[in-house]
């Protein structure tokens, strides 16, 4: 198949997601990695070709380009020309009106459920990821899926977005579907009162350290309906065994179909988009910040892992933005990839639609000096900082003495002249 990528519409943690068009009429998404690092888009790959509902985005296939020197893995996706749900929050002033959250609600639910049937656990639900289209809402990006009944006790990873994660998630112990309704529960707050379910959490490292460790639950919005409130009471339970599941959550009267009106997101009936000049085609989506943290060792060593600049992985993305200029990409299905140095034998048989090897295990750790830990690691910071302060003010002061010592040595020379 012959595509041509358009320009770069969103950013996230391992892949760049563009538009694509194919002989200038059919617009998909184009989600592509560099092959040596596609792993969770290879991943991603073997779920969603597996599945077909209304409210999970859909699967067009996937190829390997050669593109500016590069090995790249592509993902074909369904393109939503409304953008997402945190785009619709944005354009709307911040926060959505309850109708809208109602129906975006039972549409996620009815996504979640069809995913927890299957054994599916998300591992990522919030704004950013859950696309809005003319038939509802979809939810999109499984990069971070696994497989409910796979458990390893040898290495499985915590992944998501920290604000968004569960109490059990955030202390390691288990990612199972019960976590994908806590952060259901974070993103109707979300998207009902148009601020984080964690307002006064500036960091990673404080937000899982107060989900895991306290026993605090975001605070319930006070100005939403009596059956919001109910619902949201469903979903942020600390006890995984307390939530209600995805089925019994689309019993309740919050997200009961029929019940309400919902008005566009952009105040008018949108079109689907037939062509690269099609005005939606621009809608952007927002930088994911979504991060995998390894089980393999203590939760707090995890904790300090995270607080390093070096697991602040939206920094690293590679882009492919095109600027004003569109790239023609033609797969080329006798490409030779075993040749080429940077790709193994594995690479060459990426378009297999194997079952996921990710799993969610039960990990389970206490620590009795986590807030000493966790103190040691931002104290640890701190003076990295003080220390790069001080060495600048050192090497200035140095400077100024050699300046003084010239000047000095220029106005002696100038008296032994003068004599």
């Amino acid at each position: 198949m012959d595509w041509t990528r358009g320009r770069t519409i969103g950013l996230g943690s391992t892949a760049t997601v563009c538009v694509a068009t194919v002989d200038q009429s059919r617009v998909f998404a184009v989600k592509s990695s560099e092959l040596s690092l596609s792993e969770s888009l290879r991943k991603e790959q073997r779920i969603l070709s597996t599945l077909s509902c209304p409210h999970v985005v859909g699967y067009k296939g996937c190829d390997i380009s050669s593109e500016n020197g590069k090995l790249l893995y592509n993902l074909f996706l369904e393109y939503a020309p409304r953008g997402t749900v945190m785009d619709a929050i944005q354009k709307h002033g911040g926060y959505l009106e309850e109708a809208t959250v109602r129906s975006y609600t039972r549409g996620i639910l009815l996504g979640l459920e069809f995913l927890h049937s299957r054994g599916i656990v998300h591992c990522d639900i919030k704004g950013q990821n859950v696309l809005v289209t003319d038939d509802g809402v979809k939810i999109a990006d499984l990069g971070c899926a696994r497989r409910a009944d796979e458990a390893s006790s040898a290495a499985w990873s915590i992944a998501g977005t920290p604000v968004y994660m569960a109490p059990e998630v955030a202390r390691g112990e288990q990612q199972g579907c019960s976590a994908d309704v806590w952060a259901l529960g974070c993103m109707v707050i979300e998207m009902a009162a148009g601020r984080s379910p964690w307002p006064d959490v500036s960091d990673p490292v404080s937000a899982l350290y107060r989900i895991g460790f306290s026993s605090d639950v975001p605070e319930i919005p006070t100005n939403i309906s009596k059956q919001a409130q109910d619902f949201l009471s469903k979903c942020l339970r600390r006890d995984p065994a307390d939530r209600w599941s995805a089925t019994q959550l689309l019993s309740h009267d919050f997200v009961a179909e029929s019940k309400f009106p919902v008005k566009e997101t952009d105040g008018s009936k949108s079109e689907t988009p037939n062509n690269v000049l099609h005005p939606n085609i621009w809608d952007s989506m927002k930088e994911l910040e979504t991060v995998q943290i390894p089980s393999n060792k203590p939760i707090m060593e995890r904790l300090r892992q995270l607080g390093e600049d070096n697991l602040v992985l939206s920094s690293k993305i590679p882009n492919w933005e095109c600027n004003e200029n569109w790239l023609t990409v033609r797969r080329n299905s006798n490409l030779e990839v075993e040749k080429l140095p940077s790709t193994s034998r594995q690479d060459s048989n990426l378009l297999r639609a194997d079952e996921p090897t990710s799993s969610c295990g039960g990990y389970t750790s206490r620590t009795s000096e986590d807030f000493e830990i966790l103190v040691d690691c931002f104290l640890t910071k701190i003076r990295r900082q003080n220390t790069r302060i001080t060495n600048s003010d050192s090497v200035e002061s140095r400077s100024k003495t050699v300046c003084s010592k010239k000047v000095t040595e220029t106005n002696n020379e100038s008296k032994i002249l003068r004599t």
